[in-house]
């Protein structure tokens, strides 16, 4: 038998920095529509977007006469909002700023009944700019947020897979708009202490509330200009000072004193003859070693369906 073609796309940060800019901000104002219309759930988890068969969507947002969906289409480029009432609408991603992507989504938005006001200021962001102010000219590549989209496909099947293991509650596999990156996180059941540190415009209670209880995290970030190294990496909460003592896989994985976490670099997981192995062994080995030093009840924890697989 033939071996599996790797289709894992190729990602360079400096090709994709400036589609990745623009992304994170459209991303957020996208996002802070759904946090503004749709009913606070635990962790923040009412936020987020999802990976889906052409880009990244909302899911249905509830509003006043039913509910609606926005898209961001990596296929056609396009931005589209649907309603379930059947009325919808659409612009181009191609040539958008920040500041003019801000403007045309709420211009359709109340075009089609959707009464919303956000916050108009990024979150998680160093000196940020508010949105309707952005004219930076950042080009927005096709190719780039393509590839971006892809790597995001596959990385999101993984960690689906990772989460049919684990019966104790989790969430769902999300991109966070704020931090830019898709993430799962699972629970030990036992809560944390009081989460202290601060995170550039996010409310200290609204940190507090998401690391309330005891967290193993995993996730796939694009990187930044400080840091312009696409990669996976895991953590736990509280972050328990034998972590990052223990030994992961794969060997190129290793602990970053600066980011608290474990990281590996999505190149070697894009390079290896095995991506979705080599994922695995990350994702598998850093929740065993985060579980060990927090004393996990793994027993009550984990589970396996994969019989349910041979009797479909």
């Amino acid at each position: 038998m033939a071996n599996k073609k790797n289709t894992w796309p190729i990602l360079q940060f400096d090709e994709l920095k400036d589609t990745i800019y623009l992304l994170h901000h459209w991303t957020q104002i996208v996002g802070k529509v759904r946090l503004k219309k749709s009913p606070w759930q635990n962790h923040s988890w009412h936020v987020t977007l999802y990976v889906e068969s052409q880009g990244l969507t909302t899911g249905l947002i509830p509003y006043e006469n039913g509910s609606f969906e926005i898209r961001m289409d990596f296929i056609h480029h396009e931005l589209r909002i649907k309603t379930t009432n059947g009325t919808q609408d659409r612009f181009s991603l191609a040539g958008q700023t920040v500041a003019s992507f801000y403007q045309q989504l709420m211009e359709k938005l109340k075009f089609l009944g959707i009464q919303v006001k956000i916050h108009p200021i990024p979150n998680e962001m160093p000196d940020p700019i508010a949105f309707a102010k952005n004219n930076k000219k950042f080009i927005y590549q096709a190719n780039a947020a393509q590839k971006i989209w892809k790597a995001l496909v596959y990385v999101n099947k993984e960690f689906n897979s990772f989460r049919s293991k684990f019966t104790g509650k989790s969430s769902p596999v999300h991109f966070f708009w704020g931090s830019f990156d898709l993430a799962y996180t699972r629970f030990s059941g036992k809560k944390a202490p009081v989460f202290e540190a601060d995170v550039p415009n996010i409310p200290k209670a609204v940190m507090q509330e998401s690391y309330s209880h005891e967290v193993f995290s995993v996730g796939f970030w694009l990187g930044n200009e400080s840091f312009p190294t696409p990669s996976f990496y895991a953590y736990c909460y509280p972050n328990h000072p034998e972590f990052k003592e223990e030994t992961v896989q794969p060997k190129e994985a290793y602990w970053s004193s600066d980011m608290g976490e474990f990281l590996l670099p999505y190149e070697v997981v894009q390079k290896s003859s095995n991506p979705e192995e080599t994922l695995r062994s990350f994702l598998q080995s850093t929740y065993e070693a985060a579980t060990k030093v927090g004393n996990w009840d793994r027993e009550s924890l984990d589970c396996d369906f994969s019989h349910f697989d041979q009797k479909k």
